[in-house]
């Protein structure tokens, strides 16, 4: 399972929005790929489609998807949002 705070909803939902994407049909997709300092890099960015590999959630009112691959990853996270240089 996947958790999102009100703070990263509000925001999610704000850049969704931007995007042309509608938070109430559409997903955010949420992945982990090789690369990076500690050899795993994280993605986050918007999606309309979904794969057959795809595990789905929905937390406070966002839809998640996470490939299956990267699920083991990511199990237990809580997507939070904070501004500013280090957010």
């Amino acid at each position: 399972m996947i958790k999102v705070s009100d703070t990263a909803k509000a925001k999610i939902i704000s850049l969704m929005t931007d995007d042309g994407f509608d938070a109430t049909k559409d997903y955010v997709r949420v992945g982990v790929k090789s690369g990076g300092c500690s050899g795993l890099s994280y993605e986050l960015k918007f999606d309309k489609e979904l794969t057959e590999n795809d595990k789905i959630f929905e937390d406070n009112g966002v839809k998640i998807a996470v490939e299956k691959k990267s699920f083991l990853y990511l199990a237990g996270t809580i997507l939070e949002f904070s501004g500013g240089l280090n957010g």
